[in-house]
């Protein structure tokens, strides 16, 4: 069986086969939420599988096992055994799907293989992931990952030596491989005296915090404004508000039903069974669906959760851009204003093995308003930002905070608004301070990107203008 690869998806198998060729040991495979990283990890695996080696293709949850088991068996064809708690295996078969949990305590009972795939490879720094990997120096390993970095930034350089870079969210929605979107946001939450753990927010201080805001009655009253009806998926920000969440949809005659990870297998199966049929409209969970839950049907994702990390809010807002017929476009509602923190969900991103700079959070700081347009952080008596010139508009806001309504944010005009604020920006200086507002993981280098290629094309006009003014007529 031939798997059928979009254009991009082979340019990404034939970048990684070459550095294999050339000797490379350690590949990690960026590539958005949603554009078929599994798919391509199969075609990667049957073309190890045909020519006689042996291949595991590990991941870190039940659901994401079950997955791979149904692509690689069902797309490519191929004979798969499974090593993972609660499912029956075959360690004999040449290709293995396996639970990185179950794979840590019984790799010693398989063959070793010659090619491992590390699906959601972000998580490769955890302890049972750096065992496994340990223990195989000679096999080459692959991982893949929408977003190639740690929680609080860190670069995977640890345990991959390539990059292979995926297309951009926003060429991946202009060509309708995702779906376009629109987005919800509020002010933001109070989360002064919230700290900082592992590069994300004290999950204890977090749920209180957000106890003392008003967002847990507006998922309920804008899923009924914006898509009744629709299958939505709402990340809260504590079990407990998932299941007091769930509670109330099903009060206001919404099918819903919240799952974790401590559900049982069984009824967390059904679940999800019953929400793709439709039977239920919401699913509620903390991080559970964060990473890797293909279900094209998604059609709105709720984020009550706040968080730092930009891989965790682009795995989040992801989950509703995969395409489906009929769905004109995903529904986004950031309840927690992670948009204003980490930008829009198609911002071009330049991701790198190095990580991003991690950003020290501040506290006891004087009161402050962000800026809509360039994302700065001035004073709040401040009437226009020092930074881009914009005006606040205050009775827009004050608008924005009644009763916690969210407001659409208008996704193009933003768009060309910074394309406008990197045009305006001239010197490399001005565009290192644009990539350090916008939060870019290495400023200096994007803004030496940007400069050289305005000079290179400067460089071009400058060649043709000559040539024509030489040219024999």
């Amino acid at each position: 069986m031939t798997l059928a690869l979009r254009d991009f998806q082979i340019d990404i198998y034939n970048e990684a086969r070459d550095l294999v060729r050339a000797g490379e040991k350690s590949i990690l495979i960026q590539s958005p939420t949603g554009s078929g990283k599994t798919v391509t990890a199969a075609h990667i695996i049957k073309s190890a599988y045909d020519k006689g080696h042996r291949v595991w293709f590990n991941v870190h949850r039940r659901e994401l096992v079950k997955q791979s088991v149904v692509t690689l068996s069902e797309s490519a064809g191929l004979p798969v055994g499974i090593v993972a708690a609660g499912f029956p295996g075959n360690r004999h078969e040449r290709v293995q799907v396996c639970s990185v949990g179950t794979l840590a305590k019984r790799w010693h009972l398989l063959t070793p293989p010659a090619l491992i795939l590390w699906d959601e490879a972000h998580h490769a720094v955890a302890a049972s992931w750096s065992t496994i990997i340990r223990q195989f120096p000679n096999a080459v390993h692959i991982g893949l990952s929408a977003t190639p970095e740690r929680l609080d930034g860190t670069g995977l350089g640890q345990h991959f030596g390539k990059l292979v870079k995926g297309p951009s969210v926003r060429w991946l929605i202009e060509r309708e491989y995702l779906s376009n979107y629109r987005l919800f946001a509020p002010a933001g939450p109070d989360l002064s005296g919230v700290h900082t753990i592992g590069g994300d927010f004290n999950k204890r201080e977090l749920n209180d915090a957000m106890q003392r805001s008003t967002v847990v009655g507006d998922a309920i009253q804008h899923y009924r404004k914006y898509c009744q009806g629709r299958r939505a998926v709402l990340f809260a920000w504590s079990i407990e508000s998932s299941q007091q969440m769930a509670e109330k949809f099903r009060a206001a005659g919404i099918p819903a039903e919240h799952v974790d990870g401590g559900t049982d297998p069984v009824a967390r199966d059904h679940a999800i069974e019953q929400f793709k049929r439709g039977d239920i409209k919401v699913l509620t969970n903390v991080d559970l669906f964060g990473e890797g839950f293909d279900v094209p049907a998604i059609e709105a994702v709720f984020m009550l959760r706040p968080t730092r990390s930009l891989a965790l809010y682009l795995q989040q807002v992801g989950r509703a851009l995969r395409v489906l017929p009929g769905k004109d476009e995903a529904l986004i509602f950031d309840h927690a204003g992670n948009c204003r923190m980490h930008g829009l969900p198609d911002d071009e991103r330049d991701w790198t093995l190095d990580g991003r700079t991690k950003r020290k959070a501040k506290s006891d700081a004087a009161p402050i308003r962000q800026c809509p347009m360039c994302y700065a952080v001035v004073s709040a008596a401040s009437s226009v930002c020092r930074h881009c010139g914009h005006k606040f508009d205050i009775q827009q806001r004050e608008i924005e905070q009644v009763d916690g309504e969210l407001a659409e944010v208008d996704v193009e005009t933003m768009r060309q608004q910074r394309r406008q604020e990197q045009a305006e920006a001239k010197s490399l200086d001005d565009l290192v301070r644009v990539g350090t507002l916008r939060g870019y993981k290495n400023p200096e280098k994007w803004a030496k990107h940007v400069h050289a290629a305005r000079l290179a094309k400067q460089a071009a006009r400058d060649a043709a203008q000559w040539a024509s003014g030489h040219a024999v007529g």
